[in-house]
């Protein structure tokens, strides 16, 4: 009987993976999926006075800041028409603002330094959220660190993306082992937490809020969590060089609503997650491992305060987008060595007074 519950929840666990499939952040791959999005559920009133623009975005956590901007109306108080479009992954959004079909939008600075090796002109003109990469596995397993994961199988998004950056440079590191140690599987953070669940992996190295819902609904544990320990911006706010040229108020805009969305996530987590919960799951409640009910919105809550929000982009954080860059060129994904500072466009942040 306890077995049947426990598959129970994980049909339920699996139903709200299931609206996250295929996400991706801080990285590059899978698919895109997109959708057209009013700003919000605010109306526009003298939208002749509302400058347009288009910004992309990746249904996870990491992007918060970017929905809850829209959810919160703060797009339309700093004179912005936002026009939102949702993709399932960081290549395929930067590609749109490289072509030409988005202004600008928030997703893992490394798709930056991917385009700038190919000559493409973008900018890193502001801060979103320092990277949450966590290690999970069953809590029946026995592991009980990253140096037990050696010979086991772990799940984690496919090679290239930031995830698998930072695992192969920096958690494996940390291990003592590589990734030649492991068995990698690399598919969708649903499908990792998924397969971590019913036995066919031993961990999953996934981030917000897979890893939030897996702990409630699943009976899983987290053994490392990257940010915690090395700390590095994953998501940024990244638009053309020509948009900054020939559009810099637009871009003003729309960091100073995000920088307002920033600050109400840090601020205000619970009333935050009333207005962005229903991106992430569409139940009103989720039945939590040992047989509780838990509100969608708490799970969320919760999930916002795991992360580290962030609007500016400091030295020390340019420091590690460098330490990052430098492991792409040694893991064969850059061609040659960037210099990261020519990627930054640093001018709105410097012209705030705090």
């Amino acid at each position: 009987m306890k077995e049947i519950r426990w598959k129970k929840r994980l049909i339920v666990a699996t139903a709200a993976f299931g609206l996250l499939f295929g996400t991706t952040a801080c990285g590059n791959n899978g698919n895109v999926s997109t959708s057209q999005q009013s700003s919000g559920s605010h109306q526009k009133s003298d939208s002749d006075q509302l400058q347009e623009i288009r910004i992309g975005y990746l249904n996870v956590m990491d992007d918060a800041q970017a929905m809850l901007a829209s959810e919160g109306g703060f797009y339309k108080k700093h004179g912005l028409d936002v026009k939102m479009q949702m993709f399932n992954s960081g290549t395929d959004l930067i590609k749109a603002i490289v072509g030409g079909q988005l202004d600008a939008g928030v997703l893992g600075f490394t798709n930056a330094l991917t385009w700038l090796d190919k000559g493409a002109d973008i900018k890193i003109v502001g801060g979103a959220q320092m990277g949450y990469h966590s290690m999970l596995v069953r809590k029946d397993s026995g592991i009980e660190s990253l140096a037990d994961l050696k010979g086991k199988s772990v799940a984690s998004q496919q090679q290239g993306s930031t995830a698998d950056i930072v695992l192969n440079g920096v958690v494996w590191k940390k291990a003592g082992i590589t990734k030649n140690d492991v068995q990698m599987q690399y598919v969708s953070p649903s499908v990792a937490i998924q397969s971590l669940a019913a036995g066919k992996v031993d961990a999953a190295f996934v981030f917000e809020p897979y890893d939030s819902i897996a702990r409630l609904t699943t009976p899983v544990k987290q053994i490392y969590e990257v940010g915690q320990e090395w700390p590095f911006p994953c998501m940024v706010v990244i638009t053309s060089g020509k948009m900054v040229k020939e559009n810099k108020d637009a871009v003003y805009a729309l960091l100073d609503a995000q920088k307002e969305a920033v600050e109400m996530l840090k601020e205000k987590p619970a009333e935050s997650a009333k207005l962005i919960t229903k991106h992430f799951i569409k139940e009103n409640e989720l039945e939590t491992s040992d047989g509780k009910k838990i509100a969608a919105t708490k799970v969320i809550e919760e999930s916002i305060k795991s992360q580290t929000f962030e609007w500016k982009i400091t030295p020390e954080q340019v420091e590690k987008m460098q330490e990052i860059a430098d492991m792409m060129v040694e893991q064969g994904i850059l061609k040659r060595k960037i210099d990261v500072k020519n990627a930054l466009d640093l001018s709105w942040q410097e012209q705030i007074k705090e």
